[in-house]
């Protein structure tokens, strides 16, 4: 921690703060968010992490059972919760929200792997009383295939470009801190809505007059996706969240290229950048990431357009949980 940090919180009056991971068939990623989880260096009587299992049907839930004893038995307040009722990750996220004991709640998901200083550097901004949201970095693993040094290129994980975007800044939820109390004033996360809730839930945050700080030194590293199925999959869930998005705060869609453009875009690839990106390449000046960026980004561009294009908000979508529902419902 840093002198400025220590100027804010010292061990001695650091937040009581509740971790909270949606988990869903994570038994792949799970064993190393367990091992980085129990080695943050936040004080163990000050923190707990809730593990929320969302109806996963492979090891998941033993393997944080198994967790669970072993934290236990180094004093460590590690507990296995269930989502069942919801296949969102936001309601489950609403669940670990419920049974949360700490004033300060810690987002992240189980194929990320936070550092070790991570949570000391997350609520630093709390001590000022006004912020309601701190926002911590997503720095990505060095890339092996093409596709995540592209991903690498256009640093798609980091949080600077949410916290830029044109309708209002926010973070994503795989790095994100809130302040208990906030939620108690705006409500929780839209459980039946699949994408897009990390923004709408920090729009109503900021709506509601709290302020959001940016924590670089917080940071949690996450894998960019490896395959096109999975990119496409990955911009195609951009596109489906700007619509709901679009429909839920009136956010601008974004314009598909049209025909014309794409043709435009790649024949100037063709005849201007590929040759140039060969020559720098065979001069040992160029890495071979530069060949094909204007192709996969078409390719991210049309997956967008697609998934905007198809996505209709659901009604249920529209519900927003509350933490202490009135007769045990959720209302809107």
């Amino acid at each position: 921690m840093s002198s400025a940090d220590s100027a804010l919180f010292s061990v001695d009056n650091l937040p009581q703060v509740s971790v909270i991971v949606p988990v869903y068939n994570g038994e792949r990623d799970l064993p190393e968010l367990l091992k980085r989880l129990m080695q943050q260096s936040y004080p163990r009587d000050r923190v707990e992490y809730l593990l929320v299992d969302n109806a996963s049907c492979d090891r998941t839930q033993s393997l944080i059972q198994t967790a669970e004893r072993q934290a236990q038995a180094q004093g460590i307040r590690l507990h296995l919760l269930q989502e069942t009722k919801i296949q969102s990750a936001y309601a489950a996220r609403n669940t670990g929200i419920r049974a949360a004991q700490g004033e300060i709640l810690a987002f992240t998901d189980a194929d990320c792997y936070p550092q070790s200083d991570w949570l000391i550097h997350l609520v630093q901004p709390f001590q000022d009383p006004q912020i309601g949201l701190a926002v911590g970095e997503i720095v990505a693993f060095p890339g092996r295939t093409w596709l995540e040094q592209y991903a690498e290129r256009k640093q798609l994980l980091s949080q600077r470009h949410t916290l830029t975007h044109p309708f209002c800044p926010y973070g994503q939820t795989a790095n994100l801190a809130v302040k208990a109390k906030a939620l108690e004033q705006t409500g929780l996360f839209r459980p039946y809505l699949t994408t897009g809730g990390d923004a709408d839930l920090c729009w109503r945050l900021q709506q509601g007059g709290w302020q959001h700080r940016f924590v670089e030194t917080a940071v949690i590293q996450h894998r960019h996706r490896s395959s096109l199925q999975e990119l496409y999959s990955q911009w195609h869930r951009y596109g489906r969240s700007n619509r709901f998005l679009h429909e839920l705060h009136g956010v601008e869609l974004t314009r598909s290229l049209s025909r014309q453009e794409i043709r435009h875009q790649l024949l100037r690839w063709l005849v201007k950048e590929l040759p140039q990106a060969t020559w720098k390449r065979l001069a040992g000046k160029g890495p071979a990431i530069d060949l094909v960026m204007a192709p996969i980004s078409l390719y991210c561009a049309y997956a967008r357009s697609v998934g905007q294009r198809e996505a209709k908000l659901p009604e249920a979508a529209k519900t927003i949980a509350w933490r202490s529902p009135t007769a045990g419902e959720e209302l809107t």
